[in-house]
């Protein structure tokens, strides 16, 4: 049987993340809106087009132990604001990745994204117990591997030509965060938050 994350929701004091469902779509279109997101070429952001397609594509990799994709709600206004999730996971040797982030940009450079991922790595490390989450990122996403850095991450290299998405290859960045580096990891979230 294939291990699965518990659908629960995440709740901090600035946003909560609600396992992704169909519910969320009309406040993802309006999400990738701001910003027109979809159309930024060093990241894969659905179009308002695509949102159910995406949704169930998530709950698809759900199904089999992959991950699981959450959508990112503003407490103060109860608004959805973008996506994240737990993907290509290898459960059986502790392991995740956190990605596929987006958030409007009305969003962007504000707490929401440092609170999100503090409440992501929490769960990861204390209720899951894993021992390493990994984040990967285009290298021309200078704005991604900034943010992640920030987290307090560390950059392991460059996976060259390691995706082929739309004709074009891409080199990423991998980074990680280890179990035995998450009490101080977490510190400096905390520490940011307030």
């Amino acid at each position: 049987m294939t291990a699965l994350f518990d659908r629960i929701v995440l709740e901090g004091k600035r946003v909560r993340l609600e396992p992704l469902t169909t519910t969320h779509a009309a406040g993802l279109r309006r999400a990738v809106a701001d910003g027109e997101l979809w159309k930024l070429f060093y990241t894969t952001v659905p179009h308002p087009d695509q949102i159910e397609a995406a949704i169930q594509a998530a709950n698809d990799q759900y199904a089999t132990g992959l991950g699981l994709a959450y959508a990112t709600v503003d407490i103060g206004t109860n608004t959805v604001i973008g996506s994240t999730r737990f993907m290509h996971s290898d459960l059986s040797n502790k392991r995740t990745e956190i990605g596929a982030t987006y958030l409007a940009k009305s969003f962007q450079r504000s707490a929401a994204n440092t609170e999100a991922k503090l409440l992501m790595l929490t769960h990861a490390f204390e209720a899951m117990e894993l021992n390493r989450v990994e984040f990967i990122t285009n290298y021309l996403n200078t704005a991604s591997r900034n943010a992640i850095l920030r987290l307090g991450a560390k950059e392991e290299g460059i996976l060259r030509s390691h995706i082929l998405r739309d004709g074009c290859v891409r080199d990423s960045v991998l980074f990680s965060i280890i179990k035995y580096e998450w009490p101080g990891v977490k510190q400096n979230l905390l520490l940011k938050l307030r």
